[in-house]
């Protein structure tokens, strides 16, 4: 058995081992980061839907200005939560940051989901004695 040179560097390329596939590599990085599977599962579906919502392009030929669109169109036609936008942005930007190393500028135009006002429901005391003697 003949080993390569020492100064032979086998790529995956050379190696006839195909390169991990993106949400392959995503799920690889959240589990080095220790993420729960959870979170593993919710952040892979935001990316998932990202990519069908832009043509199924790659995030890498992508940047603010989708990920801008996307999570306006959460937020006005999507009528989602302010939570849930924030869910979507958090899984984008670890997308960007830690699987593809890519920076986004910070998305100022975008529209953010309004969060819901609580309006708290006081009683007045007939209202409460009425309720009590049922």
């Amino acid at each position: 058995m003949s080993y390569p040179p020492q100064s032979t560097v086998i790529t995956a390329a050379d190696s006839g081992v195909p390169a991990p596939r993106l949400l392959d590599e995503v799920r690889r990085r959240l589990r080095l980061k220790h993420y729960s599977l959870r979170t593993e599962a919710i952040y892979v579906g935001w990316i998932r839907r990202f990519i069908l919502a832009n043509g199924k392009r790659h995030p890498r030929d992508m940047g603010a200005v989708e990920v801008e669109g996307f999570l306006s169109v959460l937020a006005v036609r999507g009528g989602v939560a302010a939570s849930t936008q924030n869910q979507a942005l958090s899984a984008l930007l670890f997308l960007y940051r830690e699987v593809l190393r890519i920076d986004l500028p910070w998305m100022e135009t975008m529209v953010r989901a309004k969060r819901s006002q609580r309006v708290p429901t006081v009683l007045a005391r007939e209202e409460v004695q009425g309720r009590i003697q049922l």
